[in-house]
């Protein structure tokens, strides 16, 4: 399988994504060229450092760069002031300069926690991404979004902040958990369904397969999901416009997230699944698509083991007063009203704030039922 490169644009601070196998074994000599020292600071958490923490810093090695590590607890709980302190505080330590780069090895933990470090240390430090999980690899290690979660909601502090160099290594994905490979699968499904009708026909043939451990599969996923995120990310880096249809399904799916506690009971992929099924839902009912297609997604991603409502996961009182108020906090909130990501049918999505609450609260009340 060769690698396969993609461009993000955005002028002097534009980027590769690569995509390929063996990449971890080659991310030294991948990343010698991009360093304005040959010293970096390698981000990791307790579950990915002791799977290929010694791999990476072997290439390091070969490439005679120089570098300490960082590890951090594995989970969603991470990502708080807490933990941001205690690696801004580590990594300061070591004695860094502004030509000192980080690498985030993990998931999207990891690369949100150690790109807000990049952007915040020294005003401003390079990294480079190497995302271990699915759903990093197709969604948050690209972009330059990074940030940490409060009391208040998810990723209400951060940053924009490319990185250098992405690295997406399909090998990596081999071990992981069933139900994380789902998970990351929720985002692949979501660039199908706000703009590429096709994809998602493609993915409703090879979904399964792709989670099952197609490497070909997954990385034609990994690269059309890649590049559709790259052309939206160049024409609106900071998400003042068409950037926002990347958040589908995620106004639902941060509210479940934060009413779980951000931890194991429901995973971000598996909150952005019911998310979806949600979107579509009110789509129908506010007559902006076709009930067909509300079905048609909901059934695909129940096909590969994704939850496609909050009846899925029942140890959860899912108020929907309760969750219509972790919406009112989400960052995308303008003058008071919430902007919802909308879909006149599969492949076709648009930003929506009139949206009535009545049918608002029937889809909380059904927890994404059609």
């Amino acid at each position: 399988m060769d690698d396969v490169t993609v461009s993000v644009d955005l002028g002097a601070r534009s980027y590769e994504i690569i995509v390929g196998e063996g990449l971890l074994a080659r991310a030294g000599a991948l990343a010698v060229p991009l360093l304005r020292q040959p010293r970096v600071i390698v981000v990791s958490d307790e579950n990915v450092a002791p799977r290929f923490g010694a791999a990476l810093e072997a290439s390091l090695d070969a490439a005679g760069i120089t570098h300490q590590s960082v590890v951090l607890p594995a989970g969603e709980g991470t990502k708080d002031f807490a933990n941001f302190a205690k690696l801004a505080e580590t990594i300061l330590s070591f004695g860094i300069e502004r030509g000192t780069s980080l690498i985030a090895l993990g998931g999207g933990v990891i690369g949100d926690i150690t790109g807000f470090a990049a952007a915040a240390l020294l005003r401003g430090l390079d990294f480079i991404q190497i995302p271990t999980s699915l759903l990093a690899q197709v969604d948050s290690s690209v972009g330059g979004k990074t940030g940490i979660n409060t009391a208040q909601g998810k990723n209400l502090v951060g940053a924009f902040h490319q990185p250098r160099l992405v690295l997406c290594d399909v090998d990596v994905l081999d071990g992981l958990p069933e139900r994380e490979l789902q998970a990351g699968y929720a985002e692949i499904v979501k660039y199908g369904l706000i703009g590429d009708a096709p994809f998602f026909d493609w993915l409703d043939q090879n979904g399964q397969a792709l989670c099952a451990g197609d490497k070909s599969a997954r990385q034609h996923a990994v690269v059309t999901s890649c590049k559709a995120k790259a052309d939206i990310v160049a024409e609106d880096e900071q998400e003042s416009g068409r950037r926002a249809l990347l958040n589908f399904g995620h106004t639902f799916g941060h509210a479940l997230e934060a009413e779980s506690g951000f931890g194991d009971i429901l995973l971000h992929g598996e909150a952005i699944s019911i998310g979806m099924v949600m979107a579509f839902a009110l789509s129908a009912r506010l007559g902006h698509c076709d009930p067909a297609a509300a079905v048609t997604v909901r059934d695909h991603l129940r096909s590969v083991g994704l939850p496609v409502s909050t009846a899925d996961r029942p140890n959860i009182n899912w108020d929907p007063n309760t969750l219509l108020g972790h919406m009112a906090k989400d960052k995308k909130v303008t003058d008071g009203e919430l902007t919802f990501v909308l879909a006149r049918r599969i492949g076709e999505a648009f930003l929506s704030r009139e949206v009535d609450r009545t049918p608002l609260m029937e889809i909380l009340e059904n927890g994404g039922a059609l």
